[in-house]
């Protein structure tokens, strides 16, 4: 039997899904080079799973860094409000992809044959999940701000 890992200890956790990302990233510019296959919807899905996840956690860090530091934790704010921007951006583009490999029967939605619903719409209920949390932080204008302007501390 194993032992729990402490709830402290994610940082190996994260660790490997930086690592699965880059490997993922290098599979798929070393493949093919002469033919890149454009995404489909199943990778969308998945990527759109990561980012959410990844706003989640910017969401706690954010609320736990901004009382004792208020500078960073509005930075991990700013980081958190362009997450879901680019979480947004990808619930769209995959729902302007063609669904692969689905007949008109199969693309009808049969929501007694899965108890969570079609897949084509789990992105759609995690998208909306991920929402709440943002219409309950964030401003409209602040989510239709552009980067410019932004400051930095670091010298490049």
């Amino acid at each position: 039997m194993t032992s729990a890992t402490p709830v402290g200890d994610a940082h190996p956790y994260l660790r490997a899904a930086t690592a699965g990302v880059r490997h993922h990233t290098r599979s798929l510019t070393t493949a093919a080079p002469s033919a890149p296959q454009p995404a489909d919807r199943v990778h969308l899905d998945v990527l759109h799973a990561h980012l959410t996840a990844l706003h989640r956690l910017f969401d706690q860090l954010a609320e736990t860094t901004r009382p004792p530091h208020p500078a960073a934790g509005r930075h991990l704010a700013t980081a958190h409000t362009r997450l879901w921007q680019a979480t947004a951006a990808l619930h769209d583009a995959f729902h302007l992809l063609p669904a692969a490999n689905e007949s008109a029967a199969e693309a009808d939605c049969h929501p007694e044959r899965l108890p969570e619903g079609p897949p084509v719409l789990t992105i759609c209920q995690r998208h909306l999940a991920a929402g709440h949390i943002v219409r309950r932080k964030t401003t409209p204008s602040d989510l239709n701000t552009p980067l410019h302007g932004h400051t930095t501390t670091c010298s490049q």
